[in-house]
């Protein structure tokens, strides 16, 4: 112990500020790239094994101190694709081994970031700012479940998304207690009323179903071209909507209604009026061919406006085809009290809302990432579906991955093994995390790095002058 050992001991420690100063300056040259940790630097004592009462403080080794728990800033890019994780997690990724393409040969194994700067590559696949290809699970569009278990490259192609059928409408309106039709005088009662007078003679008696509950003989629902004038007047508009058959191939179905009596206050369950609904196959229809077709269910309501009959409130749609196309298999659903009779001083029918549930086909317009970690497509069918779920994975000791290149990381035994899920964590669509390099404090441990290594070169300096004297003894 001596001189000799305060050279060694001063060298420890120019080699320890060395070594703080080289992660100084990468976390500086790395503030602005993106889902970038800093590396800080720990210094650790290394005391010679000596008596207690000959104990020195020895030399010092220095060690890097990842970061990798602390989040940066993030950042809006208003790219829909771009994610940053607000709280604890890492992207899943994968490395490209060879192909282009569909053909395209990955590494097939996990690794780890923060960097969210997502985007498609002309393939379909995501691909961050790093080269690093975006993992996770597909989810099939017409269940809503996750396909397999294990993460694999995500890749979404701008495939046409089917067309689906229209199988069910749901109707909500108010149907007035007297009808404003273009027949309806009220000095005249009854006149609101369908006449089934006018229909009998062209609906021959051949169908069980009535035109209305007091049609005598009963007819087969059927308006023709020839009486198409006298229903206008008998009836009033309930509303229209579009449908799709299962090709895509989209029609617009017509409502009407028309009431066939006035109730019945001394039935069970009393009565305050019955109604007729009409679907319109072709409303311009001329001479024997078809314009209405009577749905053939009796829709009664009670003394308070509410539905009695039909149970449940649907109405099943007769298989038509109207304008070209095959409209089979709809069901009108009035969630039972969406549909009512009350007074309306118009005496039209007051359709709140008509919507139904099939379209036709589309392609992807733009896709999004839900706070669940979803990919959201919109289609321009106007069909919103989720197509992948994202994998994110935690770690129990995450400061204990191993750092690669372009801020991936890769997992260690003393990282332990992935946890996939988010947890209490939550992905923010069109941000990215930013660097969590602090400039100010970078300069600042600088300065103080610079100080300790000009400290320890003085040291050097002063051994180097005894040792001078102590070869001075000699001559």
């Amino acid at each position: 112990m001596g001189v000799f050992s305060a050279l060694t001991t001063a060298v420890s420690g120019m080699q320890a500020q060395s070594y703080a100063l080289e992660n100084i300056s990468g976390n500086i040259a790395n503030s602005r790239t993106a889902g970038y940790k800093r590396v800080d630097t720990t210094f650790a004592d290394l005391v010679p094994d000596t008596a207690l009462n000959r104990q020195i403080s020895g030399s010092v080794a220095a060690y890097s101190q990842s970061t990798n728990t602390i989040q940066g800033d993030l950042n809006a890019t208003r790219i829909d694709t771009n994610v940053a994780i607000n709280g604890d997690g890492f992207f899943v990724v994968d490395q490209r081994q060879s192909g282009i393409g569909g053909n395209t040969q990955f590494a097939n194994s996990n690794l780890y970031t923060r960097r969210g700067d997502f985007d498609f590559d002309a393939n379909g696949y995501l691909v961050n700012g790093a080269g690093y290809y975006l993992k996770g699970l597909k989810i099939d569009q017409v269940t809503g479940q996750l396909v397999g278990t294990q993460p694999e490259v995500l890749r979404i192609t701008k495939e046409q998304f089917p067309a689906k059928a229209t199988t069910s409408i749901e109707y909500r309106a108010n149907i007035p207690a007297y009808p404003a039709t273009g027949n309806a005088n009220k000095a005249t009662p009854g006149s609101e009323l369908l006449n089934p007078a006018n229909y009998v003679a062209v609906l021959p008696a051949v169908n069980p179903n009535p035109l209305s509950t007091t049609a005598t003989p009963p007819g087969d629902g059927i308006v023709n071209g020839n009486t198409l004038p006298n229903f206008l007047k008998d009836s009033i508009p309930g509303g229209q909507v579009t449908v799709y058959d299962s090709l895509g191939k989209a029609t617009s179905v017509e409502l009407r209604w028309a009431k066939v009596d006035n109730g019945n206050a001394a039935a069970t369950p009393p009565t305050s009026g019955t109604w007729n609904l009409f679907i319109g196959v072709d409303t311009g229809a001329p001479g024997a061919a078809v314009a209405y077709q009577n749905a053939n269910v009796n829709v009664a309501f009670g003394m308070t406006g509410q539905l009695v009959t039909p149970p449940g409130g649907n109405i099943t749609i007769p298989n038509l085809t109207i304008n070209g196309t095959n409209v089979q298999g709809v069901v009108i659903n009035t969630g039972g009290n969406g549909l009512t009779q009350n007074g309306d001083v118009t005496g039209q029918i007051d359709a709140r809302s008509i919507r139904q549930d099939g379209y036709t086909a589309g392609t992807l317009d733009r896709t999004s990432v839900s706070a669940s970690g979803q990919i959201i497509g919109t289609f321009s069918n106007g069909q919103v579906v989720a197509l992948a779920q994202l994998a994110v994975a935690r770690f129990n000791a995450s400061n204990a991955l191993k750092r690669l290149d372009g801020g991936a990381f890769e997992e260690t035994i003393e990282s332990g093994p992935s946890i996939v899920g988010l947890g209490t964590s939550q992905l923010i669509g069109g941000n990215v995390e930013q660097s969590n390099t602090d400039i100010a404090d970078e300069f600042s441990k600088m300065i103080v790095t610079q100080q300790a290594y000009s400290a320890n070169t003085k040291v050097i300096t002063t051994a180097q002058e005894m040792l001078r004297d102590v070869f001075s003894i000699i001559r």
